[in-house]
């Protein structure tokens, strides 16, 4: 099955360079290119990608905002942020309004594709780096802020496991603990952060400031 790929990007050199990028590869098909906000709002719909790879610094609105818009505008689009800005605090705003992954602009096409073919199987993606930084906020936050939210110790070990993306049987070795006990502490997590899959784990964790 095809994947059809948008990007949104002010730059032209870099809208071509993504394009080249993703040219020639299997199952991948560039429908779509936009250079601002307002291009991407009009023909959204009429081009219907699955990811849209979208640069947070627009000249007509920022990122953040258009992730929102288009999120009402498209629900099941899947909306990577794409951009040279490594402040976390844009991390957690497109994140908060939809986003399923986030690249800076130095990616290569492995990673690139790495992205894409993660949030299309439902998981949130970040960059290495970005990454790292999460995990180092996550291990930084306060026994109150856990507390505050009803988590057990094994609960925060197994959203701190989530966030790590690994798999069922990995959190089992990582943590000691069986398969199904880790099971039972997901949807023990899922439960109490009103959350319906990993991603909506990890996005309303920091919503709620755990993260």
């Amino acid at each position: 099955m095809v994947t059809k790929i948008a990007v949104t990007d002010d730059h032209e050199m870099i809208l071509q360079g993504i394009v080249m990028m993703l040219e020639n590869t299997a199952d991948i098909d560039v429908v779509a290119t936009y250079k601002n906000a307002s291009e991407t709002l009009a023909n959204i719909s009429k081009h219907l990608p699955d990811v849209l790879l979208l640069d947070i610094n627009l000249p007509d609105m920022s990122g953040i905002d258009l992730c929102k818009k288009l999120q009402k505008v498209s629900p099941d689009l899947l909306i990577i942020g794409l951009t040279n800005i490594e402040d976390f605090s844009f991390v957690e705003g497109m994140i908060k309004n939809g986003a399923r992954g986030y690249l800076l602009k130095n990616t290569d096409k492995l990673e690139l594709l790495t992205s894409i073919s993660t949030v299309l199987s439902g998981e949130l993606y970040l960059q290495k780096d970005l990454h790292k930084r999460l995990l180092d906020k996550m291990y930084n936050a306060s026994n109150k802020t856990r507390l505050n939210h009803n988590l057990t110790r094994r609960e925060q070990d197994v959203l701190i496991a989530i966030s790590e993306e690994l798999t069922t049987q990995e959190i089992s070795e990582k943590l000691f603990i069986s398969p199904k006990t880790v099971e039972t502490h997901r949807m023990n997590i899922m439960s109490k952060l009103g959350a319906k899959n990993s991603v909506g784990i990890i996005k309303i964790a920091m919503e709620k400031g755990l993260l």
